[in-house]
């Protein structure tokens, strides 16, 4: 291991932790960081290191090293513990060393001692939980307004030009955001084959991106719903700038609420099946069943959680951005569509291109940090960045998956589709 840089001005504090972190990462094979401590003095990688670990106090340590987990290491960086200068998603491999190590009482006794001159961490961490059982109604929209109550400058400023909050389509891995988002849109118009004069729903539609492009470029009826009430009232202005009032509208409502005299040619639900929670699933694709005439289709993208990689405790993600989320199985889900009579006609996994939106989201928001600090606190600037790198990283270490399937509600045996199928979206990393 690279030897402490040592100053003038070297406190014996973090002489100790310098010597702490050899011993705690004597067997870490990747030596292209750095960690600077709270006196100035650097440990670890002097040239070019891929991102530099900035302790801000001596007390920062202990709680990063001794008994860590996702909920505390990412607590330490909201509130300024440590801060990550640099690649800031490359720091997630060291996090998962830290966490992957094992150590007998006796190892975490001993590790304690090595610090113990140390002060103690008496910093209060606040508990942003939400309460209640995780299918309440309510608790889903608290934790809808937790996430998207945030002013839409704040979105902006990282964002696509079309306000997309979800997974784009890349053709190729040096493609801009931009039109990667514009693929996204137009593929999911395409496999769900709109027609002029069909009436489109959007379960969950953000601040209508999908609804405009389906009625700009397809000639569709289309009415979206959201459970946030600020991002409804931007959806009904930017339709209203864009004069499309008259074949788009914007609803605050839940999915159960939906009115079932009205149904609909074609349905798309992006990013919604993973905050409802499997307990839900039947009741959720009964009622998008009930919403189709015969004949159409739903297509339906979410993220899913892995059987390789079980949960181990909550995360900061849980816990300060998708409050209410619970991924579950693309098989658990598929069973429940299956269940509920739909047809499943196509499947396709979009990891690569979720990851590849993600590390396009943190540069842009870490590009205009200062402007999201203004909108919103530092704090909330600390969780976005934080939680986008942690997404994109299970996404590329396959804890994290996002599915796009197309379910179809047959008309006695005929599905209603064509002999084509969709295009290629595969992309190669």
């Amino acid at each position: 291991m690279v030897p402490l840089t040592k100053s003038l001005f070297a406190s014996r504090s973090s002489l100790i932790s310098a010597e702490f972190l050899e011993n705690v990462l004597a067997e870490y094979p990747r030596r292209d960081f750095q960690v600077r401590f709270w006196d100035g003095t650097t440990w670890g990688a002097e040239k070019q290191p891929g991102f530099t670990l900035v302790l801000k106090h001596p007390e920062a340590l202990p709680s990063m090293c001794l008994s860590p987990s996702e909920l505390s290491l990412g607590e330490s960086y909201i509130y300024g513990d440590f801060d990550i200068e640099g690649d800031l998603e490359a720091a997630f491999d060291l996090a998962d060393y830290l966490l992957g190590q094992e150590r007998s009482l006796w190892e975490r006794f001993d590790l304690a001692e090595r610090l113990r001159e140390l002060p103690p961490n008496h910093y209060p961490r606040p508990n942003p939980k939400l309460g209640g059982s995780l299918d309440s109604r309510d608790r889903d929209r608290r934790a809808i307004s937790y996430h998207y109550d945030l002013p839409a400058e704040f979105y902006a400023l990282w964002l696509d030009q079309h306000m997309v909050h979800s997974c784009a389509y890349f053709n190729t891995p040096l493609e801009e955001l931009d039109a990667a988002q514009q693929h996204k849109l137009d593929s999911i118009c395409r496999q769900l084959r709109l027609c002029p004069g069909e009436h489109l729903l959007d379960i969950g539609c953000g601040w209508g991106a999908l609804l405009m492009h389906a009625a700009v470029n397809y000639g569709v009826q289309a009415v979206g719903i959201t459970r946030s009430v600020p991002q409804a009232e931007v959806a009904r202005q930017r339709l209203r700038e864009a004069g499309l009032n008259d074949r788009c509208r914007v609803e605050v409502s839940d999915y159960h609420d939906i009115d079932q005299d009205q149904q609909y040619d074609k349905i798309v639900s992006v990013g919604v099946l993973e905050n409802i929670g499997e307990a839900l699933l039947p009741v959720y694709f009964r009622q998008v069943w009930a919403l189709l005439r015969p004949g159409a289709v739903f297509l339906n993208q979410v993220i899913a959680s892995s059987a390789n990689y079980p949960r181990s405790g909550p995360s900061c993600i849980d816990r300060y951005m998708f409050r209410n989320a619970e991924p579950t199985l693309i098989s658990t889900n598929l069973r429940a569509a299956e269940l509920a009579d739909f047809e499943v006609r196509d499947v396709e996994g979009l990891r690569e291109h979720y990851a590849a939106t993600l590390h396009h989201w943190i540069h842009r928001l870490e590009a205009r940090a200062e402007e999201a600090r203004r909108i919103t606190d530092d704090i909330t600037y600390r969780i976005w960045r934080l939680c986008m790198a942690g997404c994109a990283h299970a996404f590329r270490s396959g804890r994290l998956n996002a599915y796009e399937t197309v379910l179809a509600k047959p008309l006695r045996a005929d599905s209603g589709l064509l002999l084509t199928g969709k295009s290629s979206t595969a992309l190669h990393l």
